[in-house]
């Protein structure tokens, strides 16, 4: 098989990247040509100042980013998109009307009762194993509909949908992504019967598509300006962010775990089949479909977001906010003598997450974190228990023996986190790939293009041998691995 090159489109939601790589049959070599913020909005409405992405400076700069990537590439053969879950845009004949809510705007509470109102939350879960996420995108729609905005629509689309129909006038729905939405059955199709019963017309849905389906070339009013040529196929990859990140994960899933960390954690067991159990419910667990039909059975825990906002916090008082110092600060300052929910609600919008840290200990009157050192050290601390109860959990209601768990994604460039979740889970811990969901992103895309075949086991082992991972031991040693 020949070699080339793709590029691949990984949104995230506190920033993006444009990656090319060039890929073959004994070839995986993957270089960023573009990063960018992907930062929310704050739009008044006429009642308050709701939070937004700005979808269309995002998609500007996906489109700067694909220059890049064609005055870099030796001739550009596909592109691959994926971004974080349930968000989405409404469309008129093909027209965006408006801006997409952001998923943690607050008005989501009200279409978690409005939906809960004609299906309640045990019917929910036997009808589509998604775990229970105030702002999934069910609820979301539930709010559109009570304010009218779905009369207007007459396609939804979900970002990287999105982004993929800009680029190639093709409206469709990757399965991986639309899993997330909470409006797929167990059978992976979509639920037409809860759509009517909770006011949504099926014909806003997009027909769905498998990853690694060819949506097809570029049009030619995109390709031109950015010094491609239509020749250029954009490829359906798992186009939810976990569902690529997972799928570049070289591990064993009869014994393995893995923690996709980034803005959020995603903790959980791959798996043949769902599990729906009363159990599993109540654990907050989502079975979400994977990429070759796979269940990514997880759940989701919060990720660095808790550190980003803690460091932007820093910064608005003036004070320091390098993370790489603070970190170094933590993991000299002492351990809290305990660790906090970092599921709290609380902890959910932007804003003081220090204020808000320092709070939920003195409500329990616990001592709290005393400067930024001891902070971060107790926010790193919560998140690797976090993780490693998850994990637990997980083992447990899948019943996968778990000898060995693997972190990939931003995540796992921090060290003291990856150890101390290391002592807290009593296994070893495999950090890396740092950029698993470019990977997952770009083999699919290589897959669909012709440069690379097999099934996923084989593109999980061309990651193993090009991206070795460091390995973590509860006794605080760190080797190559």
């Amino acid at each position: 098989m020949r070699s080339g090159q793709v590029a691949a489109v990984d949104l995230g939601a506190t920033s993006g990247r444009v990656m090319l790589a060039d890929v073959g049959p004994d070839r995986l070599d993957m270089t960023a040509v573009a990063r960018f913020p992907n930062d929310p909005v704050r739009v008044w409405n006429g009642r308050r100042n709701a939070l937004h992405w700005d979808i269309t400076g995002l998609y500007g700069r996906v489109c700067q980013g694909l220059s890049a990537a064609a005055r870099a590439a030796d001739g550009l053969v596909g592109i691959g998109v994926d971004s974080w879950a349930v968000d989405y845009g409404l469309l008129r004949e093909g027209l965006l009307l408006g801006t997409p809510h952001h998923y943690r705007d607050d008005r989501t509470a009200t279409g978690v009762d409005l939906v809960h109102a004609v299906v309640d939350s045990e019917e929910l879960y036997r009808r589509n194993g998604i775990q229970f996420l105030p702002f999934n995108t069910v609820y979301q729609l539930a709010v559109e509909r009570a304010d009218g905005l779905l009369d207007s629509a007459d396609t939804v689309l979900l970002v990287p949908d999105l982004v993929n129909y800009w680029l190639t006038g093709r409206a469709a729905a990757e399965r991986t992504n639309a899993s997330t939405t909470g409006l797929l059955g167990l059978d992976g199709h979509w639920d037409t019967t809860l759509m009517r019963r909770i006011g949504l017309r099926p014909s806003l849905f997009r027909e769905l598509v498998e990853p690694g389906s060819v949506l097809g070339p570029l049009r030619p009013e995109v390709a031109t300006p950015l010094g491609l040529t239509d020749a250029v196929q954009v490829v359906a990859v798992g186009s939810h962010d976990t569902a690529s990140a997972v799928a570049a994960i070289p591990m064993r899933p009869q014994e393995a775990a893995y923690i996709s960390c980034g803005t959020w954690g995603l903790v959980g067991v791959e798996l043949p089949a769902p599990v729906v159990s009363e159990e599993s419910r109540t654990a907050n667990f989502t079975n979400e479909i994977g990429v070759e039909g796979r269940v990514r059975f997880l759940r989701n825990v919060m990720g660095t977001w808790l550190l980003s906002e803690t460091v932007r916090q820093y910064e608005r008082d003036g004070a320091p906010g390098d993370l790489a110092v603070l970190l170094d600060q933590a993991a000299a300052a002492s351990a809290p003598a305990d660790v906090f929910d970092t599921d709290d609600p609380r902890f959910m919008p932007p804003g003081d997450m220090p204020a808000r840290i320092g709070s939920w200990y003195r409500e329990r009157g616990l001592p709290a974190p005393d400067g930024p050192a001891e902070t971060v050290r107790a926010i790193v601390e919560s998140l690797a228990a976090a993780f490693a109860a998850a994990v637990d959990t997980a083992a447990r209601l899948s019943g996968v023996d778990v000898a060995t768990v693997h972190m990939v994604g931003g995540g796992c460039r921090n060290t003291l986190l990856c150890q101390l979740t290391a002592d807290r889970l009593g296994r070893p811990l495999l950090a890396g790939p740092v950029e698993a969901t470019a990977l997952g992103n770009v083999l699919l895309t290589a897959r669909a293009t012709g440069l690379v075949d097999g099934g996923l086991d084989a593109l999980r082992t061309l990651v193993a041998d090009r991206f070795p991972a460091t390995r973590y031991v509860p006794s605080g040693a760190m080797v190559s691995w």
